[in-house]
């Protein structure tokens, strides 16, 4: 940016434990360039604040609150799965984001979400550009999935691969010792990658420890198959742990978990894959079982947090306005790796459209020959991305989390009729 202008950064889709330090990276850095950068304004719920003209001035909140970013789970500012479609149809929404940002004096759009929001990042670098606006776009990668391409991982996925393998670990030794109970299922994220279902495998060290089985997305579920396995984990090792991802599929390719309902980026609604399991366990094995879904619990876990995931999700936010400053369009900070053992990261750099609606699915060479563990390569790949522990305050025994004042900036146009 050649003069003092704003930026505006917005959440977008699932939100993760670490998000908000990624938030934490990119005002911090821009604070401590007054006299390049002005505002960070960030988007109220995501892209639809800049819609609605819903801007929060970041310049309100204290350093000390800002801080508490970097510990804090969720997203501070609204995130919303809103998917702008393209620029043929939506050139309404486009034109009105461009027209805010003039408004406001907003010289880059920082973006941070997943595939879908890189997308949407890339098309607002291209408006502007026609528009002869000039705005400089950078995404900033963000998904507990870990399915972006180019880049090594996925900031918030360190985090959720941390609380699976310990919540395996943990299950594993309850049911263990409740003799009755024979069979455990965990159901974890991931609708087409089983990254999140592969971290459960870190628990055990081999097949005889939990999880005794992984389903992936990756891989077809035969029913037979499954109760066959489950059955003979039972009379090897007495029970039986599976973690199962919720978007495994039948040899169809219809998802075992399908609602029939859509969410906002067109995607399936996915759901009770934990409970389905376990009711073909009652009925064709007569076990007695426990289920349970992370759901929510496993991306909002910032109790319990990967350090490293924390450090990359704010080298990422801070990546991206260091970028911006130097003229950097149209791409993103991303992950290199450059060693396993001792695990070391640098930041470089990927094209949004490399990373735009990009689904990176968990490689043949990272899953077991029959299909249920993960091979000695994933488990290299996965076990430095849970390292370290970065816990939050505490105060009367609770986690002390960021409160924003969240104050708006004063609009300049007329509401969006959208």
């Amino acid at each position: 940016m050649s003069q003092r202008r704003n930026i505006f950064y917005a959440q977008s889709g699932g939100v993760t434990a670490v998000i908000n330090a990624t938030a934490c990276g990119v005002i911090e850095t821009a604070r401590a360039q007054p006299e390049r950068i002005g505002t960070v304004f960030a988007g109220r719920n995501g892209i639809v604040g800049a819609l609605r003209e819903e801007l929060i001035d970041t310049n309100l909140e204290s350093a000390e609150t800002i801080a508490a970013l970097r510990h804090t789970p969720g997203g501070a500012f609204g995130s919303i799965r809103y998917k702008l479609r393209s620029v043929e149809e939506s050139a309404a929404e486009y034109q009105r984001l461009i027209e805010v940002f003039k408004a406001h004096d907003i010289g880059t759009f920082i973006y941070n979400g997943g595939g879908d929001s890189m997308d949407t990042a890339n098309k607002v670098s291209q408006v502007a550009q026609s528009m002869e606006y000039p705005l400089v776009c950078v995404g900033v990668p963000k998904t507990v999935d870990n399915d972006l391409p180019v880049t090594d991982n996925s900031p918030g996925f360190g985090s959720v691969a941390k609380y699976v393998a310990i919540s395996t670990l943990e299950a594993g030794i309850d049911i263990a010792s409740m003799p009755q109970t024979k069979v455990f299922i965990l159901e974890v994220m991931g609708r087409h990658a089983g990254w999140i279902a592969a971290a459960g495998g870190l628990a055990g060290k081999d097949r005889s420890q939990p999880p005794h089985m992984i389903l992936f997305p990756e891989v077809t579920f035969d029913e037979d198959r499954f109760v066959d396995q489950v059955r003979a984990n039972v009379e090897r090792y007495g029970t039986c742990v599976v973690v199962a991802s919720e978007g495994i599929r039948r040899a169809d390719g219809s998802f075992v978990a399908e609602s029939g309902t859509k969410d906002a980026f067109g995607h399936a609604q996915l759901g009770g894959v934990a409970p389905h399991l376990a009711e073909i366990v009652r009925g064709r094995l007569g076990y007695k079982f426990h289920w349970a879904v992370a759901d929510y619990l496993q991306r909002a876990a910032r109790h319990i947090a990967s350090a490293v995931d924390v450090e990359q999700a704010y080298a990422m936010g801070k990546a991206a306005v260091e970028m911006a400053l130097a003229g950097i369009h149209g791409r993103m900070p991303i992950i290199v790796r450059l060693a396993d053992e001792p695990y070391r990261w640098e930041v470089g750099q990927a094209d949004l459209a490399q990373v735009a609606n990009v689904e990176k699915t968990l490689p043949p060479e990272y899953i077991s020959d029959d299909g249920y563990a993960i091979t000695e390569a994933c488990r290299r790949y996965l076990a430095p991305l849970i390292v370290g522990e970065d816990y939050p305050p505490y105060d009367a025994g609770l986690p002390a989390y960021a409160s924003l004042r969240k104050v708006l900036a004063p609009p300049m146009l007329p509401a969006w009729e959208g």
